[in-house]
């Protein structure tokens, strides 16, 4: 019986390198411990065996078994390997260029985006970012949005559930969070963070509860501009705009100030643009954004002596920069994923 198991194992071993298909495994498994395999004939010869011997060959018989089921269990294992890789075909070396014609671009929004900061970088502005999810302190108080203001209602803005908590521990005490309607958040942030001068830009999304149509979206995105310093004017306000409309829009478009009112500037204004390189809006004046001179109250929210620093601020929609740029008519092309509209932007 012992030469009988050694000789089973023996002869498994030396045959299980030359399996290499799924038919052969089968035959091969038959002749070891099928119904009449080799190796089920010798556990029904231990039937006529000495009692005596029969525990030191039961012993025996099971060891030869496990190293027999090891060894088919490795060659199905290769045997599997084999069969995925013929389907697989030739191996694929992933350092090759791809042969097909993928090849990726930005959004239109991250270009414009790219392109508008590229320009105010060149005036010395830095980028600025901050949390999408705000309290209400900074995104209202401490820009002196009084309490009664329309954009405070839960009509205007995306309030989160009770408990929510923004990216920072809250500083005044048990406040509201929401959905950030503007970043103008990141400029009380940075104002917070470090002493004037500041020159910044903060792009980034933000969310109000827009009905959705060819000119409005839930889901939007701003461009927001701060510069304090000692001494900033008006004058200073212009130049950098315009600098900023000609760079984007072409040296021959045009910009005027028209007053509004916004609670965290005074004076406070619209810009307007006209240029004769917008398609069918050429040479019509165009609201673009709003801007102003950093409102004292502001100052002191975020403890800055108003008589010591003087700032300015504006901002503008990224989806408003790009369809006129790109004579697009509706903003809800940006966000429908068609490739036939971004494929037009690939560069």
């Amino acid at each position: 019986m012992e030469r009988q198991l050694a000789t089973i194992l023996a002869e498994a071993a030396a045959a299980a390198p030359g399996i290499q298909t799924r038919p052969d495994f089968d035959e091969f498994k038959a002749r070891i411990s099928g119904p009449n395999g080799a190796l089920t004939a010798a556990m029904r010869g231990m039937a006529a065996m000495p009692k005596e011997k029969r525990p030191e060959l039961g012993k025996l018989l099971n060891q030869t078994k496990g190293e027999v089921e090891k060894l088919l269990g490795a060659t199905l294992h290769r045997v599997e390997q084999n069969e995925t890789a013929a389907r697989l075909g030739p191996p694929i070396d992933p350092t090759l260029p791809s042969p097909d014609d993928l090849a990726g671009s930005l959004h239109p929004l991250t270009q414009v985006r790219e392109e508008v900061v590229g320009v105010f970088r060149k005036l010395g502005f830095t980028v600025a970012e901050g949390p999408e999810i705000e309290s209400e302190w900074y995104c209202f108080d401490a820009l002196n949005t009084p309490e009664n203001h329309p954009a405070r209602d839960m009509q205007d803005t995306l309030f989160m559930p009770a408990g929510t908590r923004c990216a920072d521990a809250p500083r005044h005490g048990d406040e509201a969070y929401l959905l950030r309607s503007h970043t103008s958040t990141v400029q009380i942030r940075t104002m917070l963070r470090q002493e004037p001068p500041i020159r910044i830009v903060a792009p980034g999304r933000c969310f109000r509860r827009d009905t959705v149509d060819a000119t409005h979206s839930a889901n939007f995105h701003q461009i927001e501009g701060l510069w304090v310093d000692k001494q900033v004017t008006l004058r200073d306000l212009k130049s950098v705009l315009d600098f900023f409309v000609r760079e984007v829009f072409g040296t021959s478009a045009e910009t005027r100030l028209r007053p509004s009112f916004f609670p965290f500037t005074e004076p406070s204004f619209e810009m307007d643009l006209r240029s004769p390189n917008l398609g069918r809006l050429s040479n019509r004046w165009l609201e673009i954004m709003g801007c102003g001179l950093v409102d004292p109250k502001v100052f002191e929210n975020v403890g800055y002596a108003p008589e010591q620093w003087t700032g300015l601020a504006f901002g503008v929609g990224l989806e408003r920069i790009a369809m006129l740029l790109h004579g697009i008519d509706d903003i809800r092309h940006f966000y429908a994923n068609d490739l036939r509209f971004l494929r037009q932007f690939a560069s």
